[in-house]
Order: structure tokens, then C-alpha cells, then sequence
């Protein structure tokens, strides 16, 4: 369970932002939370920052920011996971604008577009408070390098998660001090974002520690950063940087002590949160003043009353399709811990599918301990045997090795290049592609990859034509708001 000090509180993440206010989030394309700071003065916004506990509080208000409706709350599955073939929208009552994602119909109106722009933002703007105002700070040299450490980090994950969603976008590194600054950015080219966030993950890896105890289990670690510099250089096509750094990860066990559960089931819950496999986790914490995960009600049927979730209301978003069902090999033991196509409701069988990865009983509406899973030791594995394979292809190699770790605690048979059996022998790169594509989307499913996946791979069009999206469909579009507060500097994707 989460150490308290790392439970985000909305109150003082208002006092913290309110120290700089980003033109980039400001008039329509502003969010209510940020509209309603109260103003105050750049002098006493310095004068808040004094102390170590100061700089505590600052790291937190960055961590925080994560579970913004924009972020991990909502945006990061919509995303992931409706975009893309592994689930969809059944009842138009859970959402026209989530409707609209799952239909490639959206357009730069649409709300999830601008949320999503404003909570990474949001959170970038704290990560680079942190970073400035902690430097004159006198306090422990290691826990003010590990402090920068975190933010630098965080704010690398919610830069890669902003230029696989919009392509190019501002790159803010200073502390942007009143709404007139923010004019200054408009979108740089995703290369020079990506330099951004490998330097910063860089930076991360060297100054945190392998793993914490106690109140601080939760925090970004080592493992963590470098994990997701791994993820950085395979989206990045970089292959051999991809396989050396996930490597990394795996031989660092025994310090980091990441190692696959024994079975998949005790991955998810309440009760299996910052386990072995777990690398990083959005830390949720249900009956906590606001702090609580909305996934257990969010993808519970509409219609299904109490049967699905006890407590609050069935959303009906984020619905595993009936083809994800299909998709599962025969035996994936997997495919059970993550849905169910039916439940009883006052004593009838209903057919329909629901995820059963974030199923909980919340403390109230919206308000679960469920946390959201953005790394785990499952993911560098199969990221391994992707780099590898892409590096060169060799038959019953070691990539093949990593894969099949991950078929073997599923319940499935090994693949290899001279497997009797047709459906289970790889002879080639493109067979092996593919056959890493299918596992990931059967491991991971509805943890926010598929999506991602889809688009690194190049393989977005051919699976998702049927669906409705055309090419340019793979970046989402620039909120109009932001067009409209930066017209100089602030374009549309292509297509929109």
C-alpha cells in the first residue's frame, strides 16, 4: 500500500501551482482546477519555497499531478485502450467524446484532447517548479539530487506520453512565471522533445536509488527510469540502445528484485499493488479525500447495477470487444483474470463483456485503492525480445527465450523455429514481429499499450482501417484552444 506521503492532496497542489501560471493553459484552454488558483505574487510564490519539507511537498504536487483526469485518471486508457481494437464503446450514456476517440471521429473540440494537453502540462509546469526552486535550497546533497531525480522523471513520462499522442509539442523546461511567458513556446519538433526526455532519464537513472522502504515504496526508482528509456529508444526505432538498456534492467535483479509473479492473477488488486513485477504504479488510495482510482466503476457495464461493482455507479467505457475475447489462444490463463462476458443480475445471466484487471469494491463512487500499472518486469521483457529480434532475427535465439518466459506462467506452449506444429514455429523476423505484437496485446491488455503499440509498429492502419481511422489519425489532433490562445505559434496536425 502506498506510503501517505506520496497520496496526492488537491489543496496543495492549488498552493503549489499557484507559483506560475502557463499561458499554455490559460483562457478556454485552461482547466477548472487551474482557473480557480487564487493569484498571488511571484516574490511570495519564492518566498514558499524554504525547506526541505517544502521541496517534499513540491515532489508530491508533481506525483500528483498523475492522477489528473488528463493523466492516468481517464485519459491515459481512453487512449490506450479505446483507440485501439481492444475495447469499445457499447452505450453512447458513457460518453460522446469517449465515443468519438473509439470512433476516429474526434475532432480538436474535443474535450479529451484538451484535457489531456492541459493535465501533462499541468504536471510539467510542477516537475520544473521542483527543479528550479529546490537549487538554492540547503538541505542533504543525495536527497536534493534524488528529488530532481524523481521530477526529471516524471516529467520525461509525461513528455512521452505527450509527443506519442500530438507529434510535436512545446518543450517548457523553465518555470513559467505569468500567463505572458507562455507565448513564447510553440511546438518543437518531436525529435528535439525526445532528446528532452532521454536526457532526462539519464539524468534520473544516475541520482535514484534501486528501490525504498517503508512511506517511500511508490516513488520512481532507478529500474523505473531505466525501463522506460528502454520503452524511449524502441518507440525511437533504436534498436540496439533499446536491447542494451533492457538488458540493463534484467541484469539488475538483484538489486532491483523485479521478477514475474508466480501467477498472472497475482499481478492486479488492491492487494498486489507495488509488487516484484511492478516497476511503476500511479498510486491511488480509495476513502482519502479525493485520492481514490475510478476504474472499477468506470469499466463496469452500464445497466449491471451492483453486480459488477458494489459501490457507485457503472460508467460503461473502456468495454473489451468481443474480437479481444477471440483473440486469446486456447488455455492463456490469462485471458480470464482480465474479463468476463457475462454477470447475473437478479438472477439472470447478462452477456456482456468488462474488464476484471481494476474490478474492486470502492470506498464510494469513483473513489477505489486500485492503483494504474504503467511499467511492469512483464513489459521489459517482451520490449527485450522485440529489440533483439529487431536487431537480427535468430531462430530459437535468445529472444525467443524472453518470449516464451512470458507464454510459459500464461499456460502456453513455447514457440520456436522447428516446432512441429505450424501455429507454434517462428522462422523469421516479420513471424516473430508479429508474434511479440500478439503477446503483448494478450499480457497487457487494458493497461494503455495496445494503442502505443500500434502506432510505434507502424501496424496502426491495417489493424484498426475497420474501425474507421485514416492515416493521419495517429497523432490526435492540437486542442483548438491552444490555436486559438497561440495563433503565431501554435499549429494543427495535418488532417484536422
Amino acid at each position: 500500500m502506498l506510503a501517505s506521503n506520496l497520496i496526492f492532496k488537491m489543496k496543495t497542489i492549488k498552493i503549489l501551482f499557484a507559483a506560475g501560471a502557463l499561458a499554455l493553459m490559460t483562457a478556454t484552454g485552461c482547466s477548472e482546477d487551474f482557473l480557480d488558483l487564487a493569484p498571488i505574487s511571484q516574490q511570495n510564490a519564492n518566498n514558499f519555497y524554504k525547506t526541505p519539507e517544502d521541496m517534499k511537498n513540491a515532489l508530491t504536487a508533481v506525483y500528483g499531478s498523475l492522477q489528473y483526469g488528463g493523466q492516468y485518471y481517464s485519459s491515459m486508457h481512453i487512449i490506450g485502450e479505446l483507440r485501439s481494437d481492444n475495447t469499445e464503446i457499447t452505450n453512447p450514456a458513457a460518453g460522446a467524446d469517449q465515443q468519438a476517440v473509439d470512433d476516429f471521429t474526434n475532432v480538436p473540440v474535443t474535450s479529451i484532447s484538451s484535457n489531456t494537453w492541459n493535465a501533462h502540462y499541468q504536471g510539467i509546469q510542477a516537475a520544473n517548479i521542483l527543479i528550479d526552486k529546490i537549487q538554492p535550497i540547503q538541505m542533504d546533497a543525495a536527497l536534493k539530487a534524488r528529488y530532481i531525480g524523481e521530477a526529471k522523471f516524471l516529467r520525461a513520462l509525461m513528455y512521452f506520453n505527450l509527443v506519442r499522442i500530438y507529434g510535436d509539442v512545446p518543450l517548457v523546461t523553465a518555470v513559467i512565471n505569468n500567463p505572458q511567458e507562455g507565448y513564447a513556446y510553440g511546438r518543437e519538433a518531436a525529435d528535439k522533445v525526445y532528446e528532452q526526455i532521454i536526457a532526462d532519464l539519464v539524468e534520473a537513472e544516475g541520482a535514484l536509488p534501486f528501490a525504498y522502504t517503508g512511506a517511500d515504496i511508490g516513488r520512481a526508482t532507478k529500474g523505473a527510469a531505466m525501463s522506460l528509456l528502454g520503452k524511449v529508444y524502441l518507440t525511437r526505432k533504436q534498436w540496439t540502445l533499446a536491447a542494451e538498456k533492457l538488458k540493463q534492467v534484467i541484469d539488475a535483479a538483484a538489486q532491483t528484485k523485479y521478477q514475474l509473479r508466480p501467477t498472472y492473477a497475482g499481478i492486479f488488486g488492491a492487494a498486489n499493488e507495488n509488487n516484484t513485477e511492478s516497476i511503476f504504479e500511479v498510486q491511488f488510495k480509495g476513502g482519502s479525500n479525493g485520492e481514490g482510482s475510478p476504474f472499477s466503476n468506470q469499466f463496469a457495464p452500464i445497466g449491471s447495477g451492483t453486480a459488477v461493482v458494489a459501490v457507485g455507479n457503472p460508467l460503461g467505457q473502456n468495454i473489451p470487444t468481443n474480437e479481444m475475447y477471440q483473440s486469446y489462444e486456447a488455455g492463456d490463463l490469462r485471458r480470464d483474470v482480465s474479463m468476463a462476458t457475462s454477470y447475473i443480475l437478479s438472477g439472470r445471466e447478462v452477456k456482456h463483456n468488462y474488464i476484471l484487471k481494476y474490478r474492486s469494491t470502492p470506498a464510494a463512487n469513483l473513489d477505489s485503492d486500485i492503483n494504474w500499472i504503467v511499467l511492469r518486469y512483464a513489459d521489459v521483457l517482451l520490449m527485450y525480445a522485440e529489440a533483439l529480434n529487431e536487431v537480427g532475427f535468430t531462430a530459437d535465439g535468445p529472444a525467443f527465450t524472453f518470449l516464451n518466459q512470458i507464454r510459459t506462467r500464461a499456460g502456453l506452449p513455447a514457440l520456436s523455429s522447428t516446432n512441429a506444429n505450424p501455429s507454434l514455429r517462428i522462422t523469421n523476423q516479420t513471424e516473430f514481429r508479429l508474434a511479440v505484437e500478439k503477446e503483448r496485446r494478450s499480457e497487457l491488455a487494458f493497461e494503455g499499450h495496445r494503442w502505443f503499440d500500434l502506432v510505434r509498429t507502424g501496424r496502426a492502419i491495417q489493424v484498426l482501417a475497420s474501425k474507421g481511422m485514416q492515416a493521419h489519425q495517429a497523432l490526435f489532433p492540437i486542442p483548438q484552444s491552444q490555436i486559438d490562445i497561440n495563433p503565431a505559434l501554435m499549429t494543427q496536425n495535418p488532417g484536422y
